[in-house]
């Protein structure tokens, strides 16, 4: 693949996303498709209006790529990936490593907190610039399509690069019984089995099954990578306690349980619960929590159940401060703004 494409954008569009079960069991918005083709026409005319010459997008089973394409006028060079399509959120990850390879300046996500999860474990160090279409948001939000494209494409060209941070992480680390710590005598970096880019919960299951989590009550263990009040999902019932810490270089372990002080929380749209908090504690850059329970659980990422601990097994999740670039797509603007970047010539 070629590595020469400095002017290009990624657009990587779940069409899965905002439609999971939290619709039946909570009051969650269903995010239709035809929406999301009318969010990536907007953002290929921001990002055609500030330079950018070529697009990739990730095949779907919606085609929403060719659809916002169909009767627009614009003259982007654009390139669907040839990959294998599986139809999972596998095809976002491989999507994010093949636009790598490519050499886009930015990928664009249209999702939630697991889109870009998904996106975000092969993505390297190209910036994401992610639209909220998805459930329980935190790590994307809702920002109209045409000012997504504008920032995407000034970092892309170079012009507003200060408006691109880090965002934290969890690294996820699971161990059979009996199997040491991997890399930790040796001194090799440790290469993790998963991330998280909001939260863990470690849940009261067996079974993945339907992915989504709900019933507050079932959950034992939380690690959050940031409490921001005002957000919805499991990362809310950390922006609810009082005695938290206020720092984009500390995460923050929660352990719950039925003798706990009573915190309410709306863990999902509609959905507000009351858990009960028996520990809170701040984790800073490195710090690890080590999870093992005598029954079996299940290890939820980012609100979806993903990892299944049998008896016996050990999780470790390690506050990771150096997480994906992400753009701030107002301060892309504004630098863009200051610097005269959209005053034209008589």
């Amino acid at each position: 693949m070629s590595t020469n494409n400095t002017n290009s954008v990624g657009i990587i569009a779940n069409p899965a996303s905002g439609r999971d079960i939290r619709r039946l069991v909570a009051h969650g918005a269903v995010f239709n498709n035809d929406e999301k083709v009318n969010i990536v026409r907007r953002v290929l005319l921001g990002l055609e209006a500030v330079g950018i010459e070529r697009v990739f997008f990730m095949p779907d089973s919606f085609s929403i790529g060719p659809k916002a394409l169909d009767g627009l006028q614009t003259e982007l060079d654009v390139s669907i990936l040839p990959m294998l399509k599986t139809f999972s959120q596998r095809d976002s990850t491989q999507a994010a490593a093949l636009m790598g390879a490519e050499g886009v300046g930015c990928i664009v996500t249209l999702g939630g907190d697991g889109t870009n999860r998904a996106v975000a474990k092969e993505c390297g160090d190209v910036p994401l610039m992610p639209i909220s279409t998805g459930t329980n948001n935190v790590f994307p939000t809702m920002l109209e399509g045409t000012i997504a494209g504008m920032a995407a494409g000034l970092v892309t060209c170079g012009l507003a690069d200060k408006a691109v941070q880090r965002a934290p992480r969890l690294n996820i680390f699971c161990e059979q019984p009996n199997e040491s710590n991997r890399g930790e005598d040796s001194g090799n970096v440790e290469t993790p089995d998963d991330i998280a880019l909001v939260d863990v919960a470690v849940y009261d299951e067996r079974f993945v099954a339907s992915r989504a989590i709900w019933d507050a009550s079932k959950i034992k263990e939380l690690v959050l990578t940031r409490v921001e009040p005002g957000s919805i999902g499991l990362s809310s019932i950390g922006a609810h306690t009082p005695d938290r810490v206020d720092s984009p270089e500390h995460g923050l372990y929660l352990r719950l349980g039925s003798d706990g002080q009573p915190v309410l929380a709306p863990i999902a749209p509609g959905l507000l619960r009351e858990v009960r908090l028996v520990e809170s504690l701040p984790l800073g850059p490195g710090e690890t929590v080590t999870v093992k329970h005598e029954q079996p659980c299940v290890l939820a990422l980012d609100g979806e159940r993903e990892i299944e601990l049998r008896q016996g097994m050990t999780a470790r999740l390690q506050f990771n401060p150096n997480g994906p670039r992400v753009i701030d797509a107002r301060k892309a603007i504004d630098i863009a703004a200051r610097a005269g970047v959209f005053v034209r010539q008589n």
